[in-house]
């Protein structure tokens, strides 16, 4: 099964995130299985940026971006050749994708999550 790791996201013990999914699962599900903070305003339906990531690994391994999703991520902040949308991009076969979850994305999770917001903001007092 492809595995998908979080480069930024930590987990307690201080190791990337990873998370084991099915090959058909898109970038955006795959966070919502590992519990990272991934933004989805539109609820996944390409018609926001803040699903926008940044694919550090494993692009081969991703279906192509159709039209739409690039006309989507012509609207994100500092699109590069490695970005995709979270909701678009599926993976194909198995192997390892690497993903960094772009600040557009981080900042929309915590808005559409304000609960998380807190709890983080608590645990970042306590370091």
């Amino acid at each position: 099964m492809p595995i998908v790791r979080y480069t930024k996201e930590k987990s307690p013990d201080g190791a990337a995130i990873e998370v084991e999914v099915p090959v058909g699962t898109t970038l955006l599900d795959a966070a919502r299985k590992a519990h990272v903070p991934h933004g989805s305003a539109c609820g996944g339906v390409c018609a926001c940026s803040t699903c926008h990531v940044y694919v550090t690994e494993g692009l081969s391994l991703l279906s192509e971006a159709e039209d739409e999703e690039l006309d989507i991520l012509d609207k994100a902040f500092d699109v590069r050749s490695s970005s995709r949308l979270g909701c678009q991009a599926k993976i194909q076969r198995d192997g390892l994708v690497t993903i960094d979850i772009t600040r557009e994305s981080r900042e929309a999770f915590y808005n559409e999550h304000p609960d998380e917001r807190r709890a983080l903001e608590a645990s970042q007092k306590k370091h």
